[in-house]
């Protein structure tokens, strides 16, 4: 932690603010999360007459940067690395001025990614957008840094922003501004980081911020975290408060139908995808057509869907919401028309497969859609005739399963019969398992055998 209280009675007071020179301590973290009482962490990086402020470690904590400030002003602040000398407790080495640093301009709140690979820090050089803006600089292999970059307008305002931070998994940034939507003072806001850049920030609510400055904003863990604060009622000038994130839970739910005639789908694959798009989730709609994905709050999203014998469908979702909350979304396919092709010298009317339950001949609801794809081919051609061929896969007895693909045949022949259908147009046949699509024989897998369990439906001469 950084600390400006007075160390003995011959310490210095910095004159800017009226309080001891700051110092880096550390403190063990007890179970519960408070903090056990400060020691000086480093007596080789600690100053007598300068200002050392916030640290930040590489992830295999061998190397170090922090800031100091200047001599003679102690406002304005410097960006340095050292090095832990190997097999020592804490002795660091090879002191170094970093050369991002501008003479006149100020560096501060450095902040090393989880990944290691990129350092964070706020800074009034030239040319940001007003006051303190956030910069990143890609760490080099020797640990020091490229050129900055201006994290952009979507995340510096023309006041000053601050306290950049990472979460642990790098997916969203914290940091604290004076702009934004603002409660007071400094608020602190959180950014989703994508590939295509950092996402407007939202702020973190008045459970957190106040009128008042809050700072400092660190994730211990994904539950737990610190920050800093001058509400009026701390303890002095500025204090460290831990907080705890509660979970938000949250879904989007909704029915899968068809287009047209509203009839549920089930069995519909269902495909969440984030911003970067990354897939993640996948779900595939109950017997019922139900689907339910888990979301996070204040995301966007697209949700694609795939069905056999529906064109795939794609819309966008926004999770605008932060409490515990289901969205509503039903989702409503439109359907392919049947179309007729050429296979073996046969014509066939082809359509999504028709479904039928386990062991029984009775269609399924959702396949009599496609019944009625050749219901339309028939009836716009009067004079056609076809024959309804049943496929099982090879599970179960030969015997039973001819038989249950003849019942489905015919399951499938009257129902088009009821729909007007004159029976002289007509055939069914029920071969079994005896013409599979994939002879897989005994190394079949459920793919294989979903193949194998069809109905076709060839035009006749």
């Amino acid at each position: 932690m950084v600390s400006s209280k007075k160390l003995g009675g011959f310490a210095k007071v910095d004159k800017t603010t009226g309080e001891g020179y700051k110092n880096l301590f550390c403190l063990d973290i007890n179970k519960d999360g408070s903090l056990k009482s400060p020691l000086l962490f480093s007596r080789i990086i600690n100053t007598f007459d300068n200002n050392e402020d916030q640290i930040t470690f590489s992830p295999d904590e061998n190397t170090m940067y922090f800031t100091r400030s200047a001599s003679g002003t102690s406002s304005i602040y410097k960006l340095y690395k050292v090095t832990l000398e190997k097999d020592s407790h804490g002795n660091w080495i090879d002191e170094e001025l970093l050369n991002i640093n501008v003479d006149g301009y100020s560096i501060e709140n450095p902040f090393v990614s989880p990944n290691g690979e990129k350092l964070y820090f706020a800074s009034n050089i030239p040319n940001g957008n007003g006051g303190y803006d956030i910069y990143v600089s890609n760490i080099k292999e020797d640990g020091t840094l490229d050129s900055p970059v201006n994290l952009g307008e979507e995340v510096n305002t023309e006041y000053d922003d601050k306290y950049p931070s990472l979460s642990k998994d790098g997916n969203y940034l914290y940091f604290s501004s004076k702009g934004h939507a603002n409660i007071g003072g400094f608020d602190v806001f959180k950014s989703k980081i994508t590939k295509y850049g950092y996402r407007a920030p939202r702020n973190l609510g008045n459970t957190i911020n106040t009128k008042y400055d809050e700072v400092a904003f660190f994730t211990a863990s994904k539950s737990k975290g610190y920050l800093t604060s001058d509400k009026a009622f701390g303890k002095g000038k500025y204090d460290i408060y831990r907080f705890s994130v509660k979970e938000v839970s949250q879904n989007i739910r909704g029915v899968v139908t068809d287009a047209e005639t509203k009839t549920p789908l089930p069995n519909t694959e269902i495909i969440l995808i984030d911003e970067d798009g990354e897939e993640v989730s996948r779900v595939t709609s109950n017997k019922d057509a139900i689907y339910n994905l888990e979301v996070s709050p204040f995301e966007s999203y697209t949700i694609k869907t795939n069905k056999d014998g529906f064109e795939n469908q794609t819309l966008e979702f926004v999770s605008n919401l932060g409490d515990n909350y289901t969205y509503d979304k039903d989702l409503e396919l439109t359907p392919k028309e049947a179309v007729i092709i050429k296979v073996e010298e046969k014509l066939m009317i082809t359509v999504e497969n028709i479904y039928f339950d386990y062991n029984k001949w009775t269609i399924k609801e959702e396949s009599l859609l496609a019944l009625n794809k050749i219901l339309k081919v028939l009836n716009a051609n009067p004079e056609m005739k076809i024959e309804i061929n049943a496929h099982t896969d090879n599970r179960g007895n030969d015997n039973y399963n001819l038989k249950l693909s003849q019942k489905r045949a015919a399951s499938a022949m009257v129902y088009l019969i009821e729909k007007g259908i004159d029976a002289k147009r007509l055939l069914s046949k029920g071969y079994g398992e005896t013409k599979p699509l994939v002879d897989c024989k005994t190394l079949c897998t459920e793919d294989n055998y979903k193949a194998n369990r069809r109905i076709e439906f060839i035009i006749l001469d």
